[in-house]
């Protein structure tokens, strides 16, 4: 992903954000017959506060991503949406696409059977938690068997990036009142209206307000 300086997301806090609001994520790597894409949950490591990220992909996955090996691309995915010229008002202007997006890159660390298995817990009991009634790795019927069947046919990992780029393209080039309207826009009932993108562009547009001290 190229870098726009205006766009730049550098925020160690906003980045850990929008990567534990978006843990579906688009894995880059290769083997000998090219590349390969794969998709899977990726958490922030628990035990970290930086940017290293857990995760876990299901045997061969590991092999045709060069996993551990090699550099490995993730790719996290914000909200994101089209942008009509019309709610720029009648100036010229051209359709566009709003977005936040955050890649990291590194050689990932291969977990144990011990490590991972302690990540597929983390996975399971992270997104069970908001449901009535949340089931853990070890509920039953899951046995002890099950489990580590279950983990045998996984490769764990931890990611400490040694590249980050993270990019935040929400009309942050225009001007106050149009960022505005563009806001209001999506927060509509029209086709294109996005109220995640809506808040987006508001929680940036309200830091950037804030930094020239309007608003605070």
């Amino acid at each position: 992903m190229r870098q726009n300086p205006s766009f730049a997301l550098t925020d160690l806090a906003e980045i850990r954000r929008v990567i534990a609001e978006n843990p579906w994520a688009t894995l880059v790597g290769r083997d000998a017959d090219g590349m390969t894409a794969s998709h899977y949950a990726v958490l922030l490591d628990p035990d970290r506060d930086d940017l290293s990220i857990v995760a876990h992909v299901g045997r061969p996955d590991d092999l045709v991503l060069g996993l551990g090996e090699q550099e490995l691309l993730v790719v996290f995915q914000g909200p994101h949406g089209y942008i009509s010229p019309g709610w720029y008002g009648d100036v010229a202007a051209v359709p566009t696409w709003n977005y936040v997006a955050v890649h990291l890159s590194g050689v990932p660390q291969l977990l144990d059977s011990a490590e991972n298995l302690r990540v597929l817990d983390h996975l399971v009991a992270h997104f069970e938690a908001p449901r009535d009634d949340p089931r853990g790795m070890w509920t039953p019927p899951n046995d002890e068997a099950f489990v580590r069947r279950m983990e045998a046919g996984t490769i764990g990992f931890r990611l400490t990036p040694t590249r980050v780029v993270a990019k935040r393209k929400l009309s942050q080039n225009k001007a106050d009142d149009v960022i505005e309207n563009v806001i209001l826009n999506l927060r509509g009932d029209g086709v294109y209206a996005d109220g995640r993108l809506a808040d987006e562009m508001q929680r940036a547009h309200d830091a950037r307000l804030a930094a020239r001290g309007i608003g605070a």
